[in-house]
């Protein structure tokens, strides 16, 4: 059997890592062919990898069959070259190696490609649903490759930096008892105990509080959870969370590990400096000031009260709103007049009926004298005063809303988002904060009864437990998120320890002894054995890779992500599975009926 000169050889080097000091080496590099262009007497590849892309040469003095066969590649064939690198004729900018190329000695086909769906190329304009179903084309992009791996660097730091820090990593069940953490729990069937069902978990964090009472102290994981609840840009049923705990500690401490997590990541991976002690706002500042919990600081355009300087004037909408205990809200958008006229407006207006608003008032100021759609029930002197409350000058839009007050501060803080995108005045930067003092409770006007905000585990404040069984609207908790850019990055809080206190709890979000131990039992019993004080947080790795990276969408950093109704196209999960093995697990499909 004749022996290709290729056979025995090994791969040297990757095609991205060679440069203008690799002048003169002999090496072997492997790859997909991203493209080839046959001049004649001169044919050049590209060959990618996941490092990059290097030029193949091929001219007069290449063996004729490596000549012939470099002829006969295709974009996306597979094959191995061997050559001298040395430095090109004429130089290309666009990539890292383009002062070198490889002049080819040697050349094997180590495999054929159909044409494919879509071209594999940077920015891709093919359609997503087709990228997905052929995502391990897709993959091969290198701007998505690029995401991935600095996926793979971010995952080392953390555990770099909280083994540093004194942290175990310990895994926790992902077949777990169901228990209500605030979305639909994934169900597994088990085919031993008929009718009975793990769940797939949507954080670790019971078994994370029991870890702390077992003496472990220091407990993270990058862990993965779980959620049966609507997609979107920033969520996906399945997650990865960095999840820590700690014992002995209170929130500043959380917060201290947490800041120099985030510091030490952004300088390692981007070399950008993250100032802290990271700012702060009580989740009552953040709503007043921003109609979000989870507010995008990088801009200002903060919502101003306007109730008292209107409570009384003789424009009814504001005035009735004001008196049946409503309130009266505004932002200004600094030098919008230009770009928002009056039809631009009426768009704003839609949108604020569309989430929730009854309409939405406004000045423009375009010219000398500004525009307004209430000005001729207003005194001069109101007048005034609304520009001088909200800082209004000849330039500005102000958009005002008049509504209940969770109404008024959610459709601005929305509308806040929208103006800011529009005029183009977000800038390119990193900016976290902290949201501190979370209401415990929030009511659930669907069943009329008072929810944790959180999970029933959080602590309240010292000085809200007083109101625990009177005014839960008064109760505010240990608990903190973590924002970066408009996003929630992290969530978390100190935890009940007493037993006493956790029955309170409870009790106040209607749960009977027998329902609370029916579902936390297990942890409550644990309490009876010496807790130590605890807390700690999750944070959202996906979140955090999808923000590093620069990209709007979660799907754009996981490997193989779901689509809005929760199915994998390339795989076409879920799927239909056969009666026997139904029936091994005791369960039926039943037809819906409307």
């Amino acid at each position: 059997m004749k022996l290709d000169r290729m056979d025995g050889l090994k791969r040297t080097d990757y095609c991205g890592t060679l440069s203008r000091e690799d002048e003169g080496k002999n090496v072997v590099v492997c790859g997909w062919v991203q493209r080839q262009r046959d001049l004649g007497g001169l044919i050049f590849i590209d060959l990618r990898d996941r490092t990059g892309i290097v030029q193949l040469a091929f001219d007069d003095n290449t063996e004729k069959s490596v000549f012939e066969k470099a002829s006969s590649l295709r974009s996306e064939y597979v094959v191995m070259a061997s050559g001298k690198v040395r430095i090109r004729s004429s130089i290309n900018t666009e990539i890292p190696t383009g002062e070198i190329e490889i002049e080819v000695t040697g050349l094997k086909l180590l495999g054929c490609s159909e044409t494919p769906p879509f071209e594999i190329v940077n920015d891709s304009n093919a359609n997503e649903e087709l990228r997905l179903r052929y995502r391990y084309l897709d993959l091969r992009r290198q701007d998505i490759q690029k995401n991935i791996l600095l996926r793979h660097k971010i995952t080392k730091v953390t555990r770099d930096y909280f083994d540093e820090n004194g942290f175990v990593e310990i895994e926790t069940p992902t077949l777990i008892k169901s228990t209500p953490e605030g979305a639909r729990d994934y169900l597994v069937p088990s085919r031993v105990h008929k009718g009975s069902f793990f769940a797939l978990p949507q954080s670790p964090q019971l078994y994370k509080q029991l870890l702390m009472l077992s003496g472990f102290d220091r407990y993270m994981q990058i862990a993965r959870c779980y959620r049966d609840e609507d997609l979107r840009a920033d969520r996906q049923p399945e997650f990865t969370q960095i999840d820590l705990e700690m014992s002995f500690v209170e929130p500043e401490d959380v917060y201290a590990i947490a800041e120099g997590y985030v510091k030490r990541l952004f300088k390692e991976i981007l070399d950008v400096e993250i100032p802290t002690p990271l700012p702060r706002l009580t989740y009552t500042d953040a709503m007043n000031d921003y109609g979000s919990d989870k507010p995008d600081t990088r801009f200002d355009m903060k919502i101003k009260d306007l109730s008292d300087i209107v409570g009384s004037c003789g424009f009814g909408v504001f005035a009735d709103t004001v008196k049946n205990g409503g309130t009266v809200r505004a932002i200004n958008a600094k030098n919008a007049a230009g770009v928002y006229t009056r039809k631009e407006i009426d768009k704003l207006t839609e949108e604020a009926k569309g989430i929730g608003a009854k309409g939405l008032a406004f000045i423009r100021w375009s010219e000398d004298t500004p525009t307004c759609s209430f000005a001729k029930f207003m005194t001069e002197t109101e007048m005034q005063a609304i520009y001088e409350r909200t800082g209004a000058e000849k330039g500005d839009v102000v958009l005002i809303v008049a509504d209940r007050k969770s109404t008024a501060l959610s459709v601005l803080g929305a509308l806040r988002l929208t103006v800011a995108k529009r005029l183009d005045i977000i800038p390119d930067k990193f900016n976290f904060l902290w949201i501190t003092e979370f209401p415990f409770f929030e009511y659930n006007e669907d069943t009329g009864n008072w929810d944790a905000m959180h999970h029933p585990f959080t602590s309240p404040l010292d000085e809200s437990i007083q109101y625990l069984d009177t005014n839960p609207e008064k109760v505010f908790a240990k608990a903190y998120d973590l924002v970066l850019n408009g996003v929630e990055l992290s969530s978390g809080s100190i935890r009940i320890t007493d037993p006493e206190l956790q029955k309170r709890m409870f009790a106040a979000l209607g749960l009977s002894e027998e329902e609370a131990h029916q579902k936390f039992g297990f942890l409550t019993d644990a309490f009876r054995y010496g807790a130590p004080p605890h807390g700690g947080m999750g944070i959202g790795l996906d979140r955090l890779v999808m923000l590093m990276c620069g990209c709007d969408s979660l799907r754009d950093v996981i490997a193989f992500p779901k689509v809005s109704n929760s199915s994998e196209l390339m795989s076409g999960a879920p799927s239909k599975v056969d009666e026997a093995q139904l029936t091994d697990l005791s369960i039926a499909v039943t037809k819906q009926t409307d």
